[in-house]
């Protein structure tokens, strides 16, 4: 066997090692070593060159990345996990008719939709849904993700958060959590202004806490201007602390008025 694909194959062992052990720390370090060792083989993207090994390197660098993408959601880096996905995704399109099918691949394409999800990027949503095969989307991962996005774009928040429950894979929980969050901060916002005050029980329905406990560590957390008093929470401060704007009309409608003249003289 070529000495690099052997180096390759012991550094990515030792990495596996690690990673069921649960040290991370030692995973990123391996995670760099290896991807440096990848470089040295002309099989792999982009070149895609034809190599006596190419099919066992290819096979073997996609095994690599796709431990790279859920070590990134394992120690929650959203950046690492785009930077590696983007590094996976030639694997899964430029070299599918080289290689057999892996099982990770429709959990990972629904990571990736569910992030963009989280990150309120809906229109690359979108995009990369629109390259899915229908095999792809009838998955149970990637209609997940799919279903995730109609409720959030319906305003259908408890049945984003309920999703939580029945996510198709253990690490979608990372992201279902931060679109957890996404989903209370939308409704906290339209409620200061919508209402002066609510209940703390309505407000812990509205906000879809189980127990006043979390509604509270979530108020001091992330809203601290909001006051409870009374059984009571009141928005005032917050409303208060943000100035409001008078839309100037009458300014508006003079200067549509002066650009309609100016255009029939030019007319």
């Amino acid at each position: 066997m070529d000495p690099k694909l052997t180096e390759l194959s012991q550094v990515f062992d030792r990495f596996k090692e690690a990673f069921a052990m649960k040290d991370f720390d030692t995973c990123t370090k391996l995670l760099s070593q290896l991807k440096v060792l990848l470089t040295g083989f002309k099989s792999l993207a982009p070149l895609f060159e034809e190599t006596p090994n190419a099919v066992h390197e290819l096979t073997l660098a996609r095994d690599i990345y796709e431990h790279s993408v859920v070590l990134s959601v394992k120690i929650e880096d959203q950046y690492a996990f785009e930077r590696d996905f983007f590094q996976l995704k030639p694997y899964y399109t430029d070299a599918c008719d080289r290689l057999a099918p892996s099982p990770q691949e429709y959990p990972i394409l629904g990571l990736n939709l569910l992030r963009l999800l989280v990150q309120n990027r809906i229109a690359e949503f979108h995009t990369e849904l629109e390259l899915l095969s229908p095999t792809a989307l009838e998955n149970p991962c990637i209609k997940h993700a799919v279903e995730l996005e109609q409720s959030f774009m319906e305003g259908v928040y408890n049945r984003v958060l309920s999703a939580r429950q029945t996510v198709p894979h253990e690490t979608y929980v990372y992201f279902m959590d931060l679109l957890a969050k996404t989903v209370r901060d939308e409704i906290a916002g339209c409620s200061e202004k919508a209402y002066d005050c609510l209940s703390m029980n309505d407000a812990q329905k509205m906000l879809l806490f189980s127990s006043d406990k979390e509604l509270l560590e979530y108020i001091k957390e992330e809203h601290p201007g909001w006051e409870i008093k009374n059984g009571c929470v009141f928005f005032q401060r917050a409303k208060e602390s943000t100035p409001c704007k008078e839309i100037p009309s009458l300014e508006l409608i003079n200067q549509t008025l002066g650009y309609a003249r100016e255009l029939e003289r030019i007319v």
